[in-house]
Order: C-alpha cells, then sequence, then structure tokens
C-alpha cells in the first residue's frame, strides 16, 4: 500500500505540474501572437520581487526611463503587491496545507487532491494578476521603448537559447 500512496503522490505531482504547463503556455501563445505586446512569461511574483517582468529588471533598467516612469513603474507593483497580497497568501497556505497531507509517514489523498484543486484555481487568478501588471508595466513605456525591450528580450532569448540549445524538441526548429 506504501508503493501505491508513492504513486499517487506522483501522480498528484504530475497532475500540478501539468496546470502549471498549461498556465505557461497560455501566457507564452499570448507573447506569440501578439495580444500581449511581447511581455515576458513569468514575472510579477508578488511585485517583481524576485523576477522582474521583462526578463528581470536588469533589462528594464537598461531602457533609460525617465524619474517619472521609475515612479509610475514603482507604484504599479506597489498596487499590484498590496492588491494580490491576499491571493498569494492563500496560494503559500494552500502549498503548506499540501506539505502537511503527506507528513508523518501517511497520505491523505482526499485532502491532497482537494487543496491541488483549489490551488488551481488560486494559480489561475495569479497569472492572469500577473499579465494585467505586465500590461500596466508596458503601458508607463514609449513605443520607441517598447521597441528596445523587444530587441533586448530577443537578445536574452538568443544568447539562452545558445546555452540550452537552438532547436526543438524534434530538432527541427
Amino acid at each position: 500500500m506504501k508503493k501505491l500512496g508513492k504513486v499517487k503522490v506522483l501522480a498528484i505531482a504530475s497532475l500540478s505540474a501539468v496546470v502549471l504547463a498549461i498556465g505557461s503556455l497560455a501566457v507564452a501563445q499570448t507573447v506569440k501572437t501578439g495580444k500581449g505586446d511581447g511581455q515576458g512569461r513569468r514575472g510579477a511574483w508578488h511585485g517583481q520581487g524576485r523576477r522582474g517582468g521583462f526578463g528581470g529588471d536588469r533589462l528594464f533598467a537598461r531602457l533609460n526611463l525617465t524619474d517619472d516612469q521609475k515612479a509610475k513603474v514603482k507604484q504599479i507593483r506597489q498596487s499590484f503587491r498590496e492588491s494580490n497580497k491576499p491571493l498569494f497568501d492563500q496560494l503559500k497556505s494552500k502549498r503548506q496545507e499540501l506539505r502537511q497531507a503527506s507528513e508523518g509517514g501517511t497520505f491523505n489523498e482526499a485532502l491532497a487532491t482537494q487543496k491541488l484543486t483549489e490551488m488551481a484555481g488560486l494559480q489561475a487568478k495569479a497569472m492572469g494578476a500577473r499579465v494585467q501588471l505586465r500590461q500596466q508595466e508596458l503601458s508607463v513605456l514609449t513605443p520607441e521603448q517598447k521597441t528596445q525591450l523587444d530587441q533586448l528580450k530577443a537578445q536574452f532569448k538568443d544568447h539562452r537559447g545558445g546555452r540550452r540549445g537552438a532547436r526543438g524538441p524534434r530538432g527541427d526548429e
């Protein structure tokens, strides 16, 4: 029965990974179709605290923002942090509860499934909030800065692709 528990844990973890991957693909599709004005993937976990939008604050800093633009971006991020804190706190709580479902050598499959289901909805809301944050940040940029940002992101992607391999999964891209 213990092995079956491990299989169930693996299945639930795989389900979580699929949910996250689908969400990432949705954001990536927005970027590819141009609907997202070229914003980067990932972005604004807690208002850019860990990783900034647009490939980090490093790229954003290279856009030579005016003091007014910097102040606007700072305000947008602060507002994002304040308005989405309850959402991110809920996600943190659900993760802790999920970890507790497998503590002590026992696994509560029903509780884990419930927490993963609850987390999926919260993660979707968080993703939507991050996309909205990137849109707000983009609205601060001039058309020239948006073009420059697109160029910087392309350079970053090319550079990163060179280290990890520029070909697709089948080797034909």
